[in-house]
């Protein structure tokens, strides 16, 4: 972020279900009219394009078009390949998290003024290192109990060093619930995100076991007998 020179306005895709974090690796298949326009422009430039979380409890009211949150992750274009004649594959890594601060325009696609967002560490590296492992434990766990990963992602996650960069991946690739990956994402303070998403983790387990203990010995396939 010291280095990074970020414009004032940028693109941005509006997705339900989708938070994008710093450091991630985000597919995307671009096949909208508007979202290739916005990619032919961006590949012309500077290849950088935000991408923001559809924010439901607005979207849900009458007339709110494509309502965004506010926090969402500015990315670069890492790779791109023409799929046909009407669509594109790219892999957009994400830089940093931005504020959305209003709408400059809205067509041919969206064009926001953003502002970006430092993170803070929350705490010296003895306690990262404790929510670290601690995060660490329950993903380990949440496996054991049934719950699938990524091949080698808990390997990946083991070898980061940088407790921000550990965070906002394990948060990408192994948190389920958009509407908690916003909050995660909302969270500037490395620690506190660190423990909001064992929070969830511990949650999430729970339930596991619960289900479980009510499942007996029948199997997934014949659990409404119980």
């Amino acid at each position: 972020m010291d280095t990074l020179q970020l414009p004032d306005t940028v693109p941005v895709m509006t997705l339900p279900h989708t938070v994008f974090f710093p450091q991630a690796l985000l597919p995307l298949h671009i096949f909208e009219p508007r979202y290739r326009q916005m990619l032919r422009d961006v590949l012309a430039r500077d290849r950088l394009f935000a991408v923001a979380r559809l924010d439901p409890t607005l979207a849900a009211q009458p007339g709110a078009g494509e309502p965004a949150h506010l926090v969402a992750t500015i990315g670069v274009i890492r790779a791109c390949q023409k799929a046909d004649r009407e669509s594109s594959n790219l892999l957009l890594q994400g830089l940093c998290r931005v504020e959305i601060q209003n709408i400059v325009r809205q067509h041919p696609y969206r064009l926001v003024a953003i502002r970006p967002l430092n993170t803070t560490a929350g705490g010296n590296h003895s306690q990262l290192e404790s929510e670290r492992l601690e995060v660490m434990r329950l993903l380990n766990l949440r496996r054991r109990l049934g719950t699938p990963a990524p091949k080698g992602m808990t390997r990946f996650l083991e070898s980061i060093e940088d407790f921000d960069s550990f965070a906002d991946l394990a948060a990408f690739n192994l948190c389920e619930d958009s509407a908690i990956k916003q909050k995660l994402l909302e969270e500037l303070d490395t620690r506190r995100r660190l423990q909001l998403f064992a929070t969830q983790l511990k949650a999430e387990i729970g339930e596991q076991k619960l289900r479980r203990k009510l499942q007996g010995h029948l199997t997934d396939d014949h659990i409404a007998d119980n």
